[in-house]
């Protein structure tokens, strides 16, 4: 196994993002609120326009990508200075390898780049290992609930519910502000 590489992709790379993206919703249909079958007609356009909207990660080891994460600046959370880390997906073979935590790593650096103060994270409740994980890098729970409908899953469509965790980007730790 080589040294896993991690780096933002740019807006013209959103047939690589949607590459990724449609990979794991296939491989995870469980872990995502959409699913693969509504994504892969999206037109070009609209998987561009999601490139404009969050910066988009890959994790790849020689050529082969094996994690993506995307972080919105703000677009999706109503919190003053948070971003919100959403879509976090690892190939199967490489979980538990430390994919996902170099994912997170640049996810808080890019984060820190773009001037937010703070990652939001809605993680299933239900979900221990990813629960277990974020709280591992430093994310920590909050009250803040939701309903989360997981499409594609099976005919009935499963409901479940999704926690806020909050990953403070500042220099101290603690409590992150404006919850």
């Amino acid at each position: 196994m080589t040294e896993i590489h991690v780096r933002v992709l740019a807006p013209e790379e959103w047939q690589a993002y949607k590459d990724v993206r449609l990979r794991a919703l296939r491989e995870s249909p469980e872990a995502f609120v959409a699913s693969a079958s509504e994504e892969e007609d999206f037109e070009d356009a609209r998987w561009e326009q999601r490139m404009e909207r969050s910066r988009r990660i890959l994790a790849l080891d020689d050529d082969e990508v094996v994690g993506v994460v995307s972080v919105g600046t703000g677009h999706r959370t109503n919190i003053p200075g948070a971003g919100e880390l959403f879509g976090l997906w690892v190939a199967p073979a490489r979980r538990g390898s430390g994919v996902a935590r170099r994912l997170l790593e640049k996810a808080a650096d890019v984060g820190r780049e773009v001037g937010l103060r703070q990652l939001v994270y809605w993680v299933g409740t239900d979900n221990g290992r990813a629960v277990a994980f974020a709280s591992s890098f430093g994310f920590r729970p909050t009250d803040d609930r939701r309903e989360m409908r997981i499409r594609g899953v099976d005919a009935d469509d499963a409901e479940s519910e999704e926690m806020m965790m909050v990953y403070p980007l500042g220099d101290s730790a603690g409590v992150p502000t404006s919850l």
